[in-house]
């Protein structure tokens, strides 16, 4: 459909797609990521798409209806679409 087609003109690679797109200052944000790390990516700048919090894990921001968490990953989406991980949550 077309927001798929929206997540991929804008640089988020397949395995990176999760429920939400949006697009702040320039970066897209996919997924449940954390406040925090969208702050620290406007303050830092990269050179970069954006963030991205692949499916949607339990206990990531708008996934916290239970006392469990799971362990994810913020991944900071490269230009030529490679991955690395921007902040690491623990679950418990």
């Amino acid at each position: 459909g077309l927001l798929v087609r929206f997540k991929l003109d804008n640089g988020v690679p397949q395995r990176m797609v999760s429920c939400h797109t949006g697009l702040v200052e320039g970066y897209v944000i996919e997924g449940h990521v954390p406040a925090e790390d969208i702050r620290r990516l406007l303050s830092e700048r990269p050179d970069a798409v954006g963030l991205a919090v692949p499916d949607m894990p339990l206990g990531s921001p708008g996934m916290d209806q239970s006392r469990w968490r799971e362990a994810y990953d913020v991944f900071l989406i490269n230009n030529d679409g490679s991955t690395e991980v921007f902040s690491s949550y623990p679950g418990d």
